[in-house]
């Protein structure tokens, strides 16, 4: 009799276990209630913890971090995600601290500017002593070379060997039917493009020959304070090694607050405002500043950094299919420690982004409990260096693990929702993708909206590492927190949001807080998975919108398939 039972018990406990594999709906169900508000908040506490020291690359705190992403991947059953039988991918960077020295005088007489008070200045290029001499200083609006809007900030000025001034964002042309709102048809409208990152910038001026380029910063436009440069820009960033160690890059690359670029705009017999309505015109030309000029010595203090993306891989369930992927990102490393600062000098980044890396081993966590396992692989991409530009993304990006013609999207995470669950989720870069109209079925069946970015001249879709993906041509998803808060007023996420970004991003204080409630980060990463899933297990392969800017670019990627 014993024996019929547990005989019985064990066929009954398979069929279940068949009616879940069946059921797809319930086996995702199963699945993601693994991923639970405990383990997720132990995760981001461990990581963000003093004992890591803020994450830097290259430091003491790398070994630590992806030591600890290591063993949860390996805790998890998952298996290396480089072929090479490891779950590190090595990433050559080179770390560079710049002491700039500059002198702005407009007709010999000096406009005294203060570093990381008044102005931020740093090098790429692996060279210990780089140096600007004599250099005009040239307005160029916003530095935006771009035909297909017919826009040219340059109108083939000569700016080789120059320092170049130039706003922060894109062109804010207005709409010619209502000037209170912008032209939708020019840059997106409200919504930053790629001309309107500070990386793109620092590309065209490179490409121009310009000695350096200072751009000048506004809060609204770019996003963040002046605060975050300073503390981001003013220690040792980080470049990828590159075999011209970096010569062509823009020798200086630095930016201004407002106030000091109208300063010399005021003494050179400039205004900063009028020049900046002009560069609102098609017809735009450079406007050299009268007698002004810019030395500017850098020294560097140079070394080179091994640093580490950490991967991990769920081999996919059919043999036809194990071959193609779906990413998932998220960076772990952040800004380490400022020796100069009083108190407490260790930017814990537990927000940013403790969470998010601990979001990828819970949504690892989930998909490592799922019977059967989805008919594609999953990879899970811990990068390094996203602070520093990126660089972990942009290094697999373009020594990809396996071909990217056979990676069919990359889901981001960057900063998950601490403070409770939503009604609605954001799609930062909303219209990009056929990824939204899954996204939004999913989070339609869960009773859920999906909203755009809220900020979209903040350029959010070009500040992360799915960028570096859909810059090769990979679709990308890049989910944020929502806004409508169960239970809470309606402007309760953007008091939340903006207090974050004034007082804790990129800061010290970005640290594990009390009045956390993670309930929100669970019920996200939920739907982040079942996302990925519903990918891995499509019959097609995911696809940008007509018009995206990537789109060609994947086309011509999908003809060598």
């Amino acid at each position: 009799m014993r024996k019929t039972a547990f005989v019985i018990a064990v066929l009954f406990l398979f069929l279940l276990a068949s009616c879940s594999a069946l059921n797809p709906e319930g086996r995702m169900q199963n699945a993601s209630k693994a991923i639970g508000a405990d383990t997720l908040l132990a995760e981001i506490k461990t990581l963000s913890s003093d004992d890591f020291e803020g994450r830097k690359p290259g430091s003491e705190g790398e070994k630590k971090a992806v030591a600890y992403m290591e063993s949860q991947f390996r805790k998890l059953g998952l298996k290396p995600g480089n072929p090479d039988g490891t779950f590190q991918q090595r990433v050559p960077l080179a770390g560079i601290v710049s002491k700039p020295a500059l002198q702005l005088t407009v007709g010999g007489k000096t406009v005294a500017a203060e570093f990381k008070k008044d102005y931020i200045a740093v090098s790429q290029h692996y060279e210990p002593n780089v140096s600007v001499k004599d250099s005009e200083i040239v307005f160029v609006g916003y530095g935006v070379s771009a035909p297909e809007y017919e826009w040219d900030d340059y109108k083939g000025v000569d700016v080789r060997g120059k320092t170049i001034l130039m706003l922060v964002n894109d062109p804010q042309i207005p709409d010619p039917k209502d000037p209170t709102r912008l032209d939708d048809a020019m840059f997106k409208g409200r919504a930053m493009t790629y001309y309107g990152r500070w990386t793109y910038k620092y590309e065209i001026a490179a490409k121009k020959g310009a000695a350096a380029v200072m751009i000048v910063h506004e809060t609204p436009m770019a996003g963040y304070p002046f605060t975050v440069v300073a503390d981001s820009w003013g220690g040792e960033n980080f470049t990828i090694q590159r075999p011209d160690n970096n010569a062509s890059t823009v020798p200086v690359q630095g930016w201004f607050t407002y106030d000091k670029a109208a300063e010399l705009c005021k003494a050179a017999g400039l205004d900063l405002a009028k020049l900046k309505e002009s560069a609102l015109q098609k017809e735009f030309k450079p406007v050299t500043l009268p007698g002004a000029k810019a030395n500017i010595q850098i020294e560097n203090t140079l070394r080179k950094v091994e640093s580490h993306n950490v991967v991990a891989k769920l081999e996919g369930a059919d043999p036809s299919f194990a071959n193609e992927y779906v990413i998932y990102t998220a960076h772990w490393d952040h800004l380490g420690r400022d020796t100069s600062l009083p108190g407490d000098q260790i930017f814990n980044g537990a927000v940013d982004n403790a969470s998010g890396s601990a979001g990828l081993i819970e949504v690892a966590r989930g998909f490592s409990k799922m019977y059967p396992r989805p008919k594609r692989s999953i990879l899970f991409l811990s990068v390094t260096a996203e602070e520093q530009g990126l660089l972990g993304a942009e290094y697999y990006a373009e020594n990809p693990l396996y071909p990217l013609k056979y990676t069919l999207a990359d889901i981001n995470m960057d900063g998950l929702n601490v403070w409770g669950q939503t009604k609605d989720m954001v799609l930062v870069g909303l219209g990009n993708s056929n990824l939204d109209d899954v996204a939004t079925e999913i989070l339609k069946k869960r009773g859920r909206t999906v909203k755009g970015d809220a900020e979209p001249e903040k350029g959010y879709f070009y500040r992360s590492d799915h960028f570096e993906f859909a810059k090769q041509g990979v679709p990308a998803l890049d989910p944020d927190s929502g806004t409508e808060y169960i239970g809470k007023p309606a402007d309760y996420g953007k008091e939340k949001r903006d207090y974050y970004t004034e007082h804790d991003y990129h800061k010290p204080s970005d640290e594990v807080k009390a009045d956390w409630d993670l309930g929100g980060a669970v019920e996200d990463l939920r739907v982040f998975m079942e996302i990925g899933n519903q990918v891995a297990d499509g019959a097609f392969y995911p696809l940008w919108n007509r018009g995206n800017e990537f789109k060609a670019t994947r086309d011509e990627m999908m003809k060598k398939k």
